[in-house]
């Protein structure tokens, strides 16, 4: 597809099969479920998905991945070879077979096999990430990026996805995109103070509480992006969306819409985006959010097992000269059910004590909105899907007129109130008489403070005193060009 930069995916490739029935009794010699009329679905795993994925997107793809000669292998060139040029490393072993049992669309059972690891590398590879203008590596631990680790030093790759049986990153890859259990995981390497996933007296994923997990996770992101030396860090949250990390403040990218479908191949969907994204020329926060968007998506649309069968549509050309981009996708795993939501136009303090005695997380974002516009509303739309209720810290006439100016606000503090009371994502509005809202927040002790991405992490006083009681500040993405002043200018201008 034209505009489309090429890109070249460095990784371990699995063959993945799923096997889908129905289940409604138990085997008559033990208690587990009887799984009939199975039907069988073959697809590219690990770094085949995610090149896969990336030429179904209409991108001109070169997968460096390890093959041996056997069956699955052989399945494996069958569903690759009509969309990408493949170029394969020697193993040492069979090409890992990942086989899932469903019911009813849900998994009851895996089956893993073939244990082959990459031997080495080729002047062949060398010469193809040499070449390639951007590079994804997809790191399952099976060898791939380890045989080719001088050549990623000299040449860092845009994404690096990280598996916990794998390497670290090279120094200097843009970005490296963890699921949460992965960054808990690798941070705890770091200190040894934390048990990491998996091992006795490790907490489960988002059975943390997510009072203290969001500022947990900006920590291990911080921590990672120092430690690995990389330009960024985007911890994705399952149905939260991510968290990107530069190493200061994080910016939160909420999922677009909240999917509990099969996650099955979300992470490969999510580093695919980016990485084809970033080398489009997209800044990082852009990638992302686009990486976000295309996680929700396909998880929405049924995850791995929901993708279409492996034809090309020409039958035979390569999809870089023929192909049209399959839909976008997702990244996302599930998070808990929230409570209740809170009756609008609560009192604030009574909507926090409801929403905390269920063990919920407060959201609080602020501002003057004196005439409220899609940046506004997306905003708090977003913190809203953080947590499970959003309280509106608003500027008093007078805090306003103090920071704008004679004029205003052009709208009165009532009818500002009024409005966002009427918004769906508004829980409660409080009201601060003072230039900043650091005393109002002191008194609420939200869980997580809310801004706009277009303010600068020096622009972030409020989160010293957030992190008094657990607390974080974030940055949210804001829709460009949309401001009060903007809308004033353009209505003046309009009238004259």
């Amino acid at each position: 597809m034209a505009g489309k930069s090429p890109l070249v995916v460095v990784g371990d490739a699995l063959l993945d099969r799923d096997l889908t029935g129905h289940a409604d009794r138990l085997a008559p010699d033990a208690p587990v479920p009887v799984v009939a009329d199975c039907a069988e679905r073959v697809r590219p795993g690990g770094a085949a998905l995610a090149a896969w994925l990336a030429a179904r997107d209409g991108r001109d793809v070169t997968l460096i991945t390890g093959l041996d000669d056997g069956p699955a292998a052989r399945e494996l060139r069958r569903l690759l070879e009509p969309w990408l040029e493949l170029i394969p490393l020697p193993m040492s072993g069979a090409l890992p077979e990942k086989t899932r049992i469903l019911a009813q669309g849900r998994p009851v059972a895996r089956l893993d096999r073939g244990g082959g690891r990459v031997r080495e590398a080729t002047a062949a590879a060398r010469a193809a990430l040499a070449a390639g203008p951007a590079v994804l590596v997809s790191d399952y631990g099976r060898g791939a990026a380890h045989a080719l680790r001088e050549e990623l030093r000299r040449r860092p790759p845009v994404v690096w996805d990280p598996h916990p049986r794998g390497g670290p990153p090279t120094p200097g890859t843009r970005l490296v995109t963890p699921a949460r259990s992965e960054a808990r995981g690798f941070a705890a390497g770091l200190t040894g103070d934390r048990p990491a996933p998996g091992t006795p007296g490790a907490p489960p994923d988002e059975a943390t509480g997510r009072r203290s997990d969001l500022r947990t996770v900006t920590e291990e992101a911080a921590a990672l992006v120092r430690h690995w030396r990389v330009g960024a860090v985007t911890v994705t949250l399952g149905a939260r969306g991510a968290l990107l990390s530069y190493g200061e403040h994080p910016l939160l990218v909420p999922a677009t819409a909240d999917h509990h479908g099969d996650a099955c191949g979300a992470g490969d969907r999510f580093a695919a985006t980016a990485a084809g994204l970033l080398a489009d020329g997209a800044l990082v926060g852009e990638a992302v959010e686009g990486a976000v968007t295309a996680a929700s998506a396909f998880v929405g649309a049924g995850g791995a097992g929901a993708l279409a069968g492996p034809a090309h549509p020409s039958g035979t050309s390569h999809p870089s000269r023929t192909a049209h981009g399959a839909g976008a996708s997702a990244h996302t795993s599930g998070a808990p059910h929230p409570p209740g939501p809170p009756a609008p136009g609560d009192d604030p303090a009574a909507v926090i004590a409801r929403v905390r005695a269920a063990g919920g997380t407060v959201v609080a974002a602020g501002g003057c909105f004196d005439l409220l516009h899609a940046g506004h509303v997306g905003l708090l739309q977003a913190a809203r899907r953080i947590g499970d209720c959003l309280v509106v810290c608003v500027n008093s006439d007078a805090s306003v007129r103090r920071r704008k100016g004679e004029g205003r606000p052009v709208n009165p503090l009532a009818d500002r109130v009024r409005v966002l009371r009427a918004l769906a994502c508004v829980d409660a509005v409080a009201v601060f008489d003072e230039d900043t809202p650091e005393r109002l927040l002191a008194e609420l002790r939200p869980d997580v403070w809310v801004k706009g991405g277009d303010y600068a992490a020096a622009e972030l006083p409020e989160a010293a005193l957030l992190q008094e009681w657990g607390g974080q500040a974030v940055l949210l993405p804001y829709l460009d060009g949309r401001s009060s002043t903007a809308l004033m200018a353009r209505a003046a201008e309009g009238a004259r």
